[in-house]
């Protein structure tokens, strides 16, 4: 007979009956006092059980088959728009004008009058907004197919635009026109949302780029600066982003022979905003610019901030950056939009990063006859990379990779070119890394070349996957005026974008606006090894490109 302990063991969830428990289930058996019966509980369980399967399959029913799924947008590989009796301007912005979730193009011409039959008909007339013919028009088109989704005359010429702002949760473009007035435009309707006569001066020209700011008149709105020159005096206009109305007098500086300017944001919150000349950098903080505008005792001052670092450093070079670098100042930019991000300073032959907390220069690399402002890529996962054009002779250029961290040589090419051609662009990548499209003509040195034909420039796509392979996409012989890489879809559907025809200041004609897929260009491109034999088949390397996926920055 087994032990009740080695019963415990072959049964360790059974519990051992005590003694006399007979006798109290009997006990319970006739009692008619408390709870529901376990029978019953269970019929409950089970019903409630199956009811909420029913709802769930109801639900998951519903959304598959009853409710329609949101369409997405069938938008073409490719696509252009003509605008005849034209010139464009070098403005060229994205934004979703339509609501579809699809970026849209953004662009600005000058044209006058037109005949009912040309591609500009549903134009409104310049003679209509009070500007004489040819005045500047803004027009937004649509990314999926290239239609007109609204077109406006802006001015009777465009000296500024931003289309990055926002008004009431909405898009907007910010348009600084000519005759001096301020219009801020719904990025949906062409709408204006308010418009106000500006005042810069006698003589003066108002400078590139304007500055949207913090909000300081509390309007819970980011305001912007507008700076303009009349002589070696700089002067600032602080406006209201909500109504467009000018907050405070014009400040002004003494900075002869300026360059151009940029804001700059530390770790610490304080704005500053930096000017460059030739011979030097200088950086002065929002709060000293408006307290020059509005004077010492204007209550705004309170919300302004200054950073202890930069104030060291420039009060005692009379508001001078430090820099190690020598030659003439052309660019200023910085390697990121976050706040403290460092400051790259390209020379007439020199770059130079300048650390954008503590500022004081970080490495310095020669790069003679820098040809056009870098570009910010990734060679590495997550590795800022610099793109750099030089001018190694008249008819021949170089593209050179530096490392953004050490200031090394990465990677370049040279290319033949006039000189002409537009800046670089890059595209993020799904490996955290970037695809470089840059323009120019590829001279293999192993092969007999005759005579390069003047003024022809392709499109060469570079990723540093493939460090011996550019892949030749296409090529112009048109004026391009801006281009620019772009993702229309969130992580997709990745697109170069060209703005060709004549530029405002030459005479008019047929400007083209156009929309090509990177991925359909990929498939006819020609596959260039560089000074090397062919390491695999041309194909495999389309298809290599073709599988890539790119991703949104940021």
């Amino acid at each position: 007979m087994a032990r009740p302990e080695a019963e415990a063991e072959i049964h360790p969830l059974k519990a051992p009956e005590a003694p006399g428990g007979g006798a109290r289930d009997a006990e319970k058996e006739a009692g008619g006092g408390g709870g529901a019966q376990p029978g019953r509980l269970s019929q409950w369980r089970t019903a409630a059980f199956f009811l909420s399967l029913y709802l769930c399959l109801g639900v998951a029913f519903a959304f598959s088959f009853v409710i329609p799924c949101p369409v997405r947008p069938a938008s073409q590989a490719a696509w252009h728009r003509a605008y005849d009796g034209a010139a464009a301007y070098a403005f060229l912005a994205a934004g979703d004008a339509d609501g579809d979730r699809v970026q849209d193009l953004i662009v600005a011409f000058q044209a006058g009058p037109v005949p009912r039959n040309a591609s500009g008909a549903d134009r409104d007339s310049c003679s209509g907004a009070g500007f004489a013919p040819p005045c500047a028009f803004l027009a937004a088109q649509s990314g999926t197919n290239g239609s007109t989704l609204w077109e406006r005359p802006v001015g009777q010429e465009l000296l500024l635009m931003d289309c990055s702002v926002e008004h009431g949760g909405s898009p907007a473009c910010l348009v600084l026109g000519s005759p001096p007035s301020l219009a801020l435009l719904d990025l949906e309707t062409g709408q204006t949302r308010w418009n106000e006569a500006a005042n810069f001066g006698t003589n003066s020209t108002v400078l590139s780029p304007l500055l949207k700011i913090p909000d300081i008149d509390r309007d819970r709105v980011p305001d912007f600066l507008v700076f303009a020159a009349t002589g070696e005096e700089i002067k600032s206009f602080f406006y209201s982003a909500k109504f467009g109305t000018q907050m405070t007098f014009s400040g002004s500086l003494h900075l002869p022979g300026l360059v151009g300017h940029l804001s700059h944001v530390t770790k610490s919150g304080a704005c500053y905003v930096l000017f460059y000349t030739a011979e030097a950098l200088f950086a002065y903080s929002l709060k000293e610019l408006y307290r020059r505008a509005a004077g010492p005792a204007s209550p705004a001052l309170a919300i302004l901030k200054e950073d202890a670092d930069w104030e060291m450093a420039i009060q005692h070079r009379a508001r001078q950056v430090p820099l190690a670098s020598s030659g003439d100042i052309q660019y200023v930019t910085k390697m990121s939009e976050k706040p403290g991000s460092h400051i790259l300073v390209a020379r007439s032959a020199m770059l130079e990063l300048v650390n954008g907390q503590q500022p004081s220069s970080l490495w310095v690399v020669e790069v003679p006859h820098i040809l056009r402002e870098p570009v910010l890529g990734a060679f590495g996962p997550d590795e800022v990379a610099v793109a750099i054009e030089s001018r190694v002779s008249r008819e021949a250029k170089k593209v050179t990779i530096v490392e953004g961290s050490s200031g090394a040589t990465r990677w370049e090419v040279e290319l033949l070119s006039e000189g002409q051609s537009p800046k670089p662009s890059t595209l993020a990548t799904a490996d955290r890394r970037s695809v470089f499209l840059f323009w120019g003509l590829y001279q293999d040195k192993r092969e007999e070349t005759g005579p390069w034909p003047g003024g022809q420039q392709r499109l060469y796509l570079f990723h540093p996957s493939l460090p011996t392979v550019l892949l030749e996409m296409t090529n112009s012989t048109e004026p391009i005026v801006a281009f620019e890489g772009l993702l229309f879809e969130r992580s997709r559907h990745a697109c170069y974008v060209l703005l060709a025809g004549p530029p405002v200041g030459s005479s008019p004609g047929r400007v083209v606006l156009s929309k090509r897929k990177l991925k359909e260009d990929i498939l006819s491109s020609r596959v260039v090894w560089l000074n090397q034999m062919p390491q695999d088949t041309d194909q495999n390397v389309r298809d290599y490109f073709h599988r890539m996926r790119f991703r949104t920055s940021g």
